[in-house]
């Protein structure tokens, strides 16, 4: 370990793993370390059930009618890909794909009074949708073929809209669309979890429902896909992809002192012994002093013995409750995946409800999701606080990444990704660096 690396990476959470696989194949030096035996951090899959059961301290531990504990692989943080989006990106320039099995999720509900629909996003489906009346239906129609229609380097596409000036609140005037549809499309479509996009320019939320209706139509279902055996999967693929290219890995290693010489990050303490860098890349709990709070979020994992009502028996779904439905500033976010995924015993379902915490009763804030779900076989409550770093790194070449948000997607954590790759390299993220190169030193060449 007394070694001098280009960069040292602490923590094996997602954004860590994707940064230390794309530094390995760019010819960085990188030592990876975790102080936990398991890959993941925050974002794991915990395995077998009764590990999970000790780790929100139920000490009696999972009753027989949940079948075999090692059946089950459950996520700490609930989130899926976007067929069409960054993650996806990622996983097939390094062919991390190869690694991983992936299942459409079967569908996409949004709430609205009390009840769910299925989320219309293609014309036919807008058309036979419950969500609107006929005449709106109509006006859906339109607003949906000028998005699609629509190319930023095309001022023809405009019709009238400035991308760079127009508000959202105008363009749905401009087709006068009432406030359901402009709730599910801002919330189910472009996924915002507030409402504060509406005063901002268009061009952002245009790209997104296109970046949605892009991703439903590789599949059909459903613009989501989930990796079978769970999200834990996806660090350890990307983990492999540094290995291959030279990056060592040490799990349960404990991390005793990041060293700073004249304010700029040297080296890395552990056992007695100093591993030197160049650069450092950690998730929040590596430097509780180098962050702050940024809020929190309520994650409820709910493991249930039947599909959840009125999703046609759908064996994943997801469904988003807007928050102008139950009065809050946030959605409120239900992620359902089940034995299908090879993440529970056969016949069971994992469903994880989860917003961003805004009173002092965060259980009382996502009732309106558990009651879709009822009845509930066991719930497992996990309240985490947000952290983001205090500064962008330049100084200090810390870099550390931000506490993964209540979104049900990668999006965000893509960014943050891109983001830090931008400050440490000092050129702007390109997916032509993700790329393997021709032969791999290990022979893992097109096989």
């Amino acid at each position: 370990m007394d070694e001098e690396y280009d960069v040292i990476v602490l923590g094996t959470g997602l954004t860590e793993c994707i940064l230390s696989g794309i530094m390995s194949v760019n010819g960085k030096k990188v030592l990876h370390m975790d102080r936990n035996p398991y890959y993941g951090g925050e974002s794991s899959s915990i395995t077998p059930l009764e590990e999970l059961y000790k780790r929100f301290q139920m000490l009696e531990g999972p009753p027989e009618s949940m079948g075999r504990g090692r059946d089950w692989n459950v996520d700490l943080i609930p989130k899926f890909l976007m067929a069409n989006g960054q993650l996806v990106k990622m996983l097939l320039y390094t062919e991390v794909t190869r690694y991983l099995d992936f299942k459409v999720v079967e569908g996409s509900f949004v709430y609205k009074g009390g009840k769910i629909y299925k989320v219309p996003s293609t014309e036919t489906e807008a058309l036979a949708s419950n969500l609107m009346g006929m005449f709106e239906k109509r006006r859906f129609r339109k607003f949906l073929v000028f998005v699609a229609n629509f190319d930023e380097n095309d001022p023809k596409t405009f019709e009238g809209v400035d991308p760079q000036n127009t508000s959202m609140r105008d363009v749905y005037r401009k087709f006068d669309l009432g406030q359901d549809v402009i709730d599910f499309t801002g919330h189910a479509l472009a996924l915002y979890r507030t409402d504060d996009y509406l005063d901002q320019p268009c061009l952002e939320t245009i790209n997104r429902i296109k970046l949605y209706s892009e991703s439903l139509a590789r599949y059909g279902k459903s613009p989501y896909l989930y990796p079978l055996y769970g999200l834990g999967e996806l660090p350890q693929g990307f983990a492999r992809l540094s290995a291959i290219y030279g990056g060592t890995y040490m799990l349960n290693k404990p991390v005793d002192d990041i060293i700073m010489e004249n304010g700029k990050v040297v080296g890395v303490k552990s056992e007695g012994e100093v591993a030197r860098c160049k650069q450092l890349i950690c998730d929040p709990s590596y430097i509780p002093d180098r962050v702050q709070k940024a809020g929190q979020v309520i994650r409820i994992i709910c493991i249930l013995s039947h599909p959840i009502k009125n999703t046609n028996d759908a064996n994943s779904c997801q469904i988003i409750i807007p928050q102008n439905q139950v009065n809050r500033k946030s959605d409120i976010y239900v992620c359902m995946i089940s034995y299908a995924h090879n993440v529970a015993a056969q016949g069971k379902y994992i469903a994880i409800a989860s917003t961003t915490v805004e009173t002092a009763e965060p259980e009382k804030e996502v009732e309106p999701a558990l009651e879709l779900l009822e009845p509930i076989d066991q719930k497992f409550v996990a309240i985490s606080d947000l952290y983001e770093p205090i500064d962008d790194g330049s100084e200090s070449q810390v870099f550390c990444s931000c506490s993964y948000d209540a979104t049900t997607h990668f999006e965000t954590t893509c960014n943050d990704i891109k983001d830090i790759y931008k400050r440490m390299a000092g050129s702007a993220f390109d997916f032509e660096n993700m790329k393997r190169k021709q032969n791999d030193v290990f022979g893992e060449a097109d096989q």
